[in-house]
């Protein structure tokens, strides 16, 4: 499976500095957001998707539904919860909070009512392969986070610490072959 992890655009969240890893929490795309999605979903019209997944966040979806939008056939969007935000259980804080506190090990610290990057790989390793079962020589869509779509790439083979300290720009993506 070709699958092509997209990082939802720039969020209310981002623009505040505020962390949101609760899907229930109405957090939407900005005006700069949904343009960076159109520009994206420009640079992905070319391709076949089989089919898309989505996290459950609201910006998420905006984001898969305009990069759809622009397809000339558009597959099936799926929600899954394994694409979600990382758990911090710093849901309303400061980006900051939960830099600050996982910084000395990105890997393995797990916020009190989190999940440890180690465990956010499982989660996504979980997803990897029943997409793989489901679509072994397709071209997949995901559209997820940057936490989550790091987790993959240190599962494809980069350095787990240097993929929990790497940044993904908002409506950017990474290709995988898994």
């Amino acid at each position: 499976m070709k699958l092509y992890l997209v990082r939802h655009g720039e969020s209310e969240a981002n623009v505040a500095g505020v962390i949101n890893d609760d899907p229930i929490q109405p957090v939407y795309l900005t005006t700069r957001g949904r343009n960076q999605a159109k520009l994206a979903a420009t640079g992905l019209r070319s391709l076949n998707f089989a089919c898309a997944y989505v996290s459950q966040f609201p910006r998420a979806r905006q984001t898969a539904e305009i990069l759809l939008a622009g397809l000339s056939l558009s597959p099936p969007l799926c929600i899954d919860a394994r694409l979600n935000e990382r758990r911090s259980g710093l849901d309303g804080q400061p980006v900051e909070a939960f830099d600050g506190l996982v910084r000395p090990d990105p890997v393995r610290i797990k916020p009190v009512n989190g999940e440890s990057f180690l465990e956010q790989m499982d989660r996504l390793r979980s997803f990897l392969d029943e997409a793989a079962r489901r679509h072994p020589d397709a071209m997949v869509l995901a559209v997820s986070h940057e936490n989550p779509i790091m987790a993959a790439a240190a599962l494809a083979g980069r350095d787990p610490e240097e993929a929990a300290r790497a940044k993904l720009g908002n409506a950017e993506w990474l290709v995988l072959d898994w």
